[in-house]
């Protein structure tokens, strides 16, 4: 019987990675934290929930306090919408109108301590397209980092024109329940980067399929009476991509600084993310919780493109994020025994400052407002929905006059803008409990 349940689960896992995973908006930089339908109704305030399958992706150790095995499966929609206002009037990202990703889990009780974990979620993605035109042209040259006698000067501005970057993570676990109120639970996080796409005003990298990296995950579940306190740690990883680097400057090539086209590769650094929450039930019906969520974008230094057969740079893109916080309320309300009611709030710091900023991600402090609803079906079957909105402070950006080495404009006043963003997210998934 398990092994037929194990077959089936592997089927939904090769069905739903067939899906998109385009992700611009769910948090800050360019993370999406919502892993589950009920975590999507409660601003992912979910790590100290010891009742709801929705909490395994945050907290694998909340396995331990369920005794029936289950599959969740759903998807995740998200309708996003960036824009700048430049010297040359107001340009719109011009990304696909709803873009899609996957969401499941697998629960397997093998006796009273132990359960395995298998989940496969989208915690990273990436689309902004800016029309060639969007940023102002710059006058002026900058010298190459390349020996003499050569020593080139070209005309400055490398402009972000696309971004897409597609990134599941497959996730098993193993879960021991020390105590009737005690779990814990270590896994592996298995990254693929389904799809890898920077291109610029300089040149275009592409790649599709290439690039995996692998990291670690820990976390823990208390509970006492009415309260429960749960942790998850996710280590940093690096995926190492790969992809067609096409250079657009013609006057590089002729100078035989970059081959019209060649192998490129590009080291990815994925940050560490820390979630620690308390959840109080304040009655059978009424449950509270917050969390603290910390993500490690100081990894996040630098885009490095090399060639992949010389190992010599193409271009560099100097991020220096800094480490930021996400505050997230959330609550559940058991209208009736077959009917719960979600609700959130979440405030999400951005790691982005203005010395590095890029409009690659044009990045700013969000608020996130949620709502959700879990219905059971019978026979172990429920059925959950939930809706955020996202929206982002305006940021008046005005960049440094200088520009970096290298003829990157990151930080720079070549990306003078008012930048504006907000996202609609819709969520659905099937939970069903055997």
């Amino acid at each position: 019987m398990l092994k037929h349940r194990l077959t089936r689960s592997i089927g939904f896992i090769l069905a739903a990675s067939a899906v998109g995973v385009q992700n611009p908006a769910g948090a800050a930089g360019f993370s999406l934290p919502e892993a589950s339908t009920a975590g999507l109704g409660t601003a992912n305030a979910m790590v100290a929930n010891p009742n709801e399958t929705g909490a395994f992706p945050y907290n694998p150790a909340a396995m331990g306090f369920h005794d029936a095995s289950s599959l969740s499966l759903g998807t995740i929609v998200i309708g996003p919408g960036f824009s700048v206002e430049t010297a040359s009037g107001e340009h719109d990202s011009q990304g696909a109108d709803w873009l899609a990703g996957p969401m499941f889990q697998g629960m397997f009780r093998l006796n009273d301590q132990w359960r395995l974990g298998l989940g496969l979620t989208a915690p990273f993605g990436l689309e902004t397209r800016w029309r060639d035109g969007t940023f102002p042209a710059v006058s002026g040259t900058v010298k190459l980092p390349v020996p003499p006698p050569l020593n080139p000067k070209v005309p400055r501005g490398n402009h972000p024109t696309a971004s897409k970057l597609e990134i599941l993570d497959f996730s098993p676990t193993a879960t021991y329940r020390v105590t009737d109120d005690l779990s814990l639970s270590g896994g592996l996080d298995i990254y693929w980067a389904k799809t890898a796409q920077l291109d610029s005003t300089a040149g275009e990298l592409r790649g599709d399929g290439e690039g995996t990296g692998l990291g670690f995950n820990l976390s823990a579940l208390y509970r006492h009476g009415a309260w429960s306190l749960g942790g998850a740690f996710r280590s940093a990883a690096t995926l190492a991509l790969e992809g067609d680097y096409r250079a657009l400057s013609p006057t590089l090539v002729a100078l035989g600084r970059l081959a019209p086209t060649q192998e490129a590769e590009l080291d990815l650094d994925l940050p560490w993310r820390l979630q620690i929450g308390v959840r109080y039930a304040v009655d059978d019906r009424l449950a509270v919780e917050f969390d603290v969520t910390r993500t490690g974008w100081s990894e996040f230094k630098e885009l490095k493109i090399k060639g992949k057969n010389t190992g010599a740079p193409i271009f560099t893109d100097s991020n220096q994020w800094d480490d930021a916080n996400a505050y997230r309320l959330g609550a559940t309300y058991q209208l009736r025994p077959e009917t719960q009611l979600r609700v959130g709030y979440a405030y999400d710091e951005t790691g982005q400052g203005d010395d590095r900023f890029s409009a690659r991600v044009p990045d700013n402090n969000r608020h996130l407002f949620s709502l959700g609803l879990a219905q059971a079906l019978g026979q172990g079957y429920s059925l959950e929905a939930g809706y955020m909105y996202v929206v982002a402070q305006d940021r008046d950006y005005r960049g440094d006059t200088r520009y970096l080495p290298g003829g990157a404009l990151n930080g720079t006043d070549a990306l003078n803008g008012d930048y504006s963003m907000d996202a609609h997210l819709l969520g659905l998934e099937l939970v069903k409990v055997f």
